[in-house]
């Protein structure tokens, strides 16, 4: 069956568009740069949902809700972070509508202009800075461990289904502390319970590193991150995690008194993961048939598919496979069985080849009587004719062999994309073929400009682990200590 999906090595951008389509993850909206989230897509979000909240909890964080709209005069109030979100700001001016005298529909009532604008929120630092006011007055109110699910919304011009929208859904910690090395430790904490996420549900091998200052978070000290690569090559940020110094705490004169009895300002962070993590699956795992989903994030983990000629032959395979079913479902794994009619097993086949389904399970009336099953495994297409007795045991190790199989193969393309650069002639030819390049940089912003400007590659990070390591600037040939990670980007 022709999926209708475009190969990657024909156009990598068309491709995933046509994936992300055809897999019925999402689709765009009537509003121009927002997307629906079909159910299927949908499902895959509330498995990362449910596995970060787990985290979130576990790490002593609560869910809150904080409000939509922000009046615009918070925003004000820190300037590097206006500064960073002014140019992406939808507006709200008025509160009313009215028809229109001529009868052509609704139009605004300019009776209806509110006092101050309200800003649909970008991101939540302002609004919830300035709720914690109320709620700090001394150390004993500290920490504030606070995380809120919700949706934002950033102006974009040119967007791409869950990687770039107007409208996206995230999640958003905003954590405050009575001590600098309290809030540190916080955001490096929640960098890490990123990494460990993206290692181990998605499949997807992380690069953790810190920001440069041109890279930061608008209103941040620190801006801590995790770095993926794409099977294009490209890179994709796909978490960040804030120190926030005290800058927001000053814009919203948060004090409390200390056990010294002084008054002082908190300190803060802020952190947090969106759907674009959908995306960073999709790019890195898939394939020309379709999605390949790492089967803790897969919401059908096993589909079997029954090969009958009358309902005789479907009760008798229904009969036999109940119990094991049930089985597969008491170990917590998702189970499908498929005794719709109006498709033949081949198209099933290549349906659920499609939609990324770790296992598939079929079996005939023949494969009853010889007491086997074949069971297929989308990772690599394998396939292998096994015994029903102990098949339960037999998905479940194979479900988690496929886990460590995605990852493994995604660690190994990054390990073998990322190349050591010494001279800028070396550094332009490989940027061209994609991939990280290990560089030596002078430290300073010029540079940084000069050299996104001149190939659009941008400084991914600054590795945490990245070992100090005398040289010489790729680009200005200045001294450098260490190398860091440059690479074209989402």
């Amino acid at each position: 069956m022709s999926k209708g999906i475009t190969s990657r090595t024909d156009d990598y951008s068309e491709w995933y568009l046509d994936l992300v389509k055809r897999a019925d993850l999402a689709e765009n909206s009537a509003v121009r740069g927002c997307m629906v989230i079909k159910p299927y897509g949908y499902s895959i979000w509330e498995k990362m949902q449910r596995a970060l909240d787990d985290k979130f909890k576990e790490t002593g964080h609560v869910n809150a809700y904080f409000p939509l709209f922000i009046p615009k005069s918070y925003l004000s109030k820190e300037a590097s972070h206006v500064e960073g979100f002014a140019k992406e700001c939808a507006v709200v001016t008025h509160y009313r509508l009215k028809n229109a005298p001529d009868g052509s529909g609704v139009t605004v009532d300019p009776e209806a202009k509110l006092e101050e604008e309200l800003i649909v929120r970008p991101t939540s630092e302002t609004v919830i800075w300035s709720t914690y006011k109320n709620w700090v007055q001394s150390y004993r109110d500290l920490p504030l461990l606070i995380n809120q699910w919700a949706n934002v919304v950033r102006w974009e011009m040119r967007t791409r289904l869950f990687l770039r929208t107007a409208e996206f859904l995230w999640q958003e910690g905003h954590t405050a502390h009575a001590t600098s090395e309290e809030a540190v430790a916080e955001a490096e904490q929640m960098l890490e319970v990123y990494a460990k996420f993206a290692e181990e549900w998605l499949a997807l091998p992380v690069i953790r590193g810190v920001k440069t200052p041109n890279e930061r978070f608008a209103g941040a000290v620190e801006t801590y991150c995790i770095e993926a690569m794409m099977q294009d090559g490209k890179a994709l940020q796909a978490g960040t995690s804030h120190f926030l110094g005290q800058n927001f705490a000053k814009a919203f004169d948060v004090q409390f008194l200390g056990k010294d009895n002084k008054l002082d300002y908190v300190w803060g962070t802020s952190w947090g993961v969106s759907t674009r993590l959908m995306g960073a699956l999709i790019m890195a795992h898939s394939d020309d048939q379709g999605l390949v989903l790492p089967p803790k994030l897969a919401p059908i983990q096993v589909v079997i598919v029954p090969i009958f000629r009358n309902d005789e032959q479907l009760n008798a395979i229904y009969d036999r496979l109940e119990p094991i079913i049930k089985d597969l479902k008491s170990r917590g794994i998702s189970v499908k069985f498929d005794d719709s009619t109006n498709e033949k097993p081949g198209w099933k086949f290549a349906e659920y080849e499609l939609r990324g389904v770790p296992v598939r399970m079929a079996i005939g009336a023949r494969d009853l009587e010889n007491g086997t099953t074949e069971l297929a495994r989308r990772d690599t297409k394998e396939k292998q004719i096994v015994s029903i007795e102990g098949v339960a045991d037999t998905i479940q190790s194979l479900l988690e062999e496929i886990q460590t199989n995605i990852y493994q193969k995604a660690l190994k393309f990054r390990e073998e994309n990322t190349f050591k650069v010494d001279t800028w002639e070396e550094f332009q030819e490989k940027i061209e073929t994609g991939g990280f390049l290990l560089a030596h940089w002078d430290e300073t912003s010029e540079t940084e400009e000069q050299i996104k400007e001149a190939t659009k590659a941008t400084i991914r990070c600054i590795p945490l682990d990245a070992a100090e390591e005398e040289g010489a600037c790729v680009f200005s040939g200045k001294p450098s200590k260490r190398r860091v990670i440059f690479a074209r980007a989402y």
